[in-house]
């Protein structure tokens, strides 16, 4: 069977709508447009200088990964976060990278063993940096749990936490810095994990991380009202 060529204009129109996703996703997670705000398509089509056909598409991708809701009579806004909303998100965080940390034990390659200390090396120098006033957080490969999950080998994991949860994560910890003001145990804690995968203990892996992500849950019950 011939191949199908798209036509030029609909292939500019996909590219179109995946950068707009792009930045619609980090507009977002940093806050430059806040939580609880409106979804403009008719301004954010005037902004942007598209049309709305790949800017529906964009927003509407966006709205998969829990960024956008819909509310009804009211309409598509931003995302924001009660504190139920974040205690059900760790808790499945908790069970999912507790299996992912488990896997990685089982599966991560020598080199990528070698790469995640070097990230663990990275973040040691910022927090001194600092003065073990901040953790570094950063996106994709520098994430230290991003690299476990992708590490665990597990395609339906992977999709749960890197696509579908890992941008509202991004987005509380880079608009809420109270969530990490434990740096140094957030580093002992990483260390604690990487060494129990390092070693391929995947039962001591699994329940460090799922204690890991449980002090995080308990600080966020403690800090929202």
């Amino acid at each position: 069977m011939d191949t199908v060529i798209p036509p030029v204009s609909e292939v500019k129109e996909h590219t179109k709508s995946a950068s707009l996703t792009e930045y619609l996703i980090e507009a977002i997670v940093n806050g430059e447009i806040e939580p609880g705000s409106k979804i403009s398509e008719p301004e954010l089509a005037k902004r942007f200088s598209v049309s709305r056909g790949p800017l529906r598409e964009a927003i509407m991708r966006v709205e998969g990964l829990g960024l956008i809701e819909r509310i009804p009579h009211v309409g598509a806004r931003v995302t924001t976060f009660s504190q139920k909303k974040l205690i059900d998100l760790y808790a499945v965080r908790e069970a999912l990278e507790g299996m992912a940390a488990r896997l990685a034990a089982r599966n991560m390659t020598d080199e990528a063993i070698a790469a995640l200390e070097q990230v663990l090396s990275t973040h040691s120098e910022h927090i001194n940096q600092s003065e073990g006033q901040s953790y570094f957080h950063q996106y994709g490969d520098f994430d230290f749990h991003y690299c476990i999950i992708k590490a665990s080998g597990n395609a339906q994991l992977i999709a749960l936490l890197c696509d579908e949860l890992y941008h509202l994560l991004r987005m509380y910890r880079y608009q809420s810095p109270r969530a990490h003001s434990r740096p140094n145990d957030a580093l002992n804690e990483h260390l604690f994990i990487f060494q129990a995968i390092k070693n391929r203990d995947e039962e001591l892996a699994e329940m460090l991380m799922r204690r890991h992500i449980s002090s995080s849950r308990k600080l966020i019950e403690q800090q929202i009202p």
